[in-house]
This record gives structure tokens, sequence and C-alpha cells, in this order.
């Protein structure tokens, strides 16, 4: 085992000693960030959650009109009427720190100010439909944006939950042990040699006695202390 390894000395205790108050305060951290991680992951998924339903029956409502649009209009047509958008969009990323976490953050600009003028063509010769098709995909950027977002996030937190989940075991099951018995081994190293120390004291008394007094300790009948 580990503690077969240490030298059984005073400052190898301390230092052990240090090495356990040390684990067991980064073991108590290492808890706490890993179940504040925990809440805002399943705070996020909730979010993703919900916020998947509404993209995809979004995406899936504006198809409907694309198809019902495709059905009224010529594909040339179409084709034309879509071939130049006149809005712009420019994605701005950037990132928060978030319990040692960096999240992507995700805004968006748009060429024109009024973010109501989308249609890159005339309403003379288009369908309603096409109308409705272009209105729900630009409503739709945000919370596609937003979704990216939470799913990146979720899946940076998930990583940074394993790896603290990793650390936090090899500080309970194997550091934090390890330091526990490297300390009773040395610690029983030590009294173990001190009991030795005073019985060597103890038998070099006597013979100093017998050699000085000639007789012991037990032949005057009484024990003379050690110090």
């Amino acid at each position: 085992m580990a503690f077969t390894q240490v030298n059984p000395t005073r400052m190898e205790l301390t230092k052990q000693k240090k090495k356990l108050a040390t684990a067991a305060r980064g073991h108590k951290l290492l808890k706490d960030k890993r179940d504040e991680l925990m809440r805002q992951f399943l705070d996020l998924a909730r979010e993703n959650m919900a916020l998947r339903r509404k993209v995809e029956a979004d995406i899936c409502a504006a198809n409907q009109n694309f198809v019902i649009a495709r059905a009224d209009m010529s594909e040339e047509r179409l084709h034309t009427a879509l071939m130049a958008p006149k809005q712009e969009v420019y994605l701005d990323a950037s990132r928060k720190n978030v319990m040692s976490v960096e999240i992507p953050v995700f805004a968006y600009k748009i060429r024109i100010a009024d973010e109501n003028d989308i249609y890159s063509y005339g309403f003379a010769f288009t369908s309603g439909d096409l109308d409705d098709a272009v209105k729900s995909l630009a409503d739709i950027l945000p919370d596609m944006l937003r979704l990216a977002e939470i799913e990146k996030a979720c899946q940076l937190i998930a990583a940074e939950i394993e790896k603290t989940r990793r650390r936090v075991n090899a500080l309970e099951h194997v550091i934090i042990p390890g330091a526990q018995a490297n300390i009773k081994y040395i610690s029983m190293k030590l009294d173990e040699n001190e009991r030795g120390a005073q019985i060597r004291l103890m038998k070099v008394k006597d013979r100093m006695l017998e050699e000085t007094h000639h007789y012991s300790e037990k032949e005057v009948g009484y024990a003379v202390p050690l110090s």
C-alpha cells in the first residue's frame, strides 16, 4: 500500500497532514463546483428541450408555407424572388465564464435598421404564403441562435462535470485515504520508536545503577523514576 513507501519521520507526518488538509478542502470545493454545474446543466437542459420543440415547430410551419407557395408559383419565379436577399445578418460571437467554463454567446446585427424590411421582391407576382414563410424564418433566427448557445453550453458543461467528477472521486477514494493511511502508519511507527527508546533508556539506567551501587533497583524494592 501507499503508506509503506513513506519515511516514518515527524517531518513527513507534518507533510502528510498538510496534504490531507489541502485535499479535504479541495474535495469540498470541487463537490460544490460539481453540484452548481449540475444545477446549471439541468436548467439549460430544460430550456433546451422547450426551445428545440418551439424551433422545430416553427421550421415545420415555415416549410409548409414554402411548399404551398411553391405550389402557387412557378419554380423560376420563386427562385427569382429569393435570389437576392434584402437583409444581411452579421453574427457576433463572444464568450462568458460560468464556473471556469467558457460558454459561447451569439448576437446578430442586421444591415437595415428596420427588422421587418425583409422582403426582397414585389408583392404583385408572389404568393402570400411566401411572405409568411420568409417572415417565419426571420422570426426563428433569434431562437435558433439561442438554441445553438444552449446546446453548446450543455456540451461544455457536461464535459466539465465529468472532469470534476473524476477529480472528486480521485480525492475521495485515492488521495485522501492514502494520506490518512500514511498518517496512521507514521504515527504508529513514531509511537513504536518512542516506546523502544524508553525501554532502552530504562535498561541503560538499570545497568548504570548496578555498576555504580552494585545493586539493581529491583533489589531495593522501589522504582526509580525515569526523569
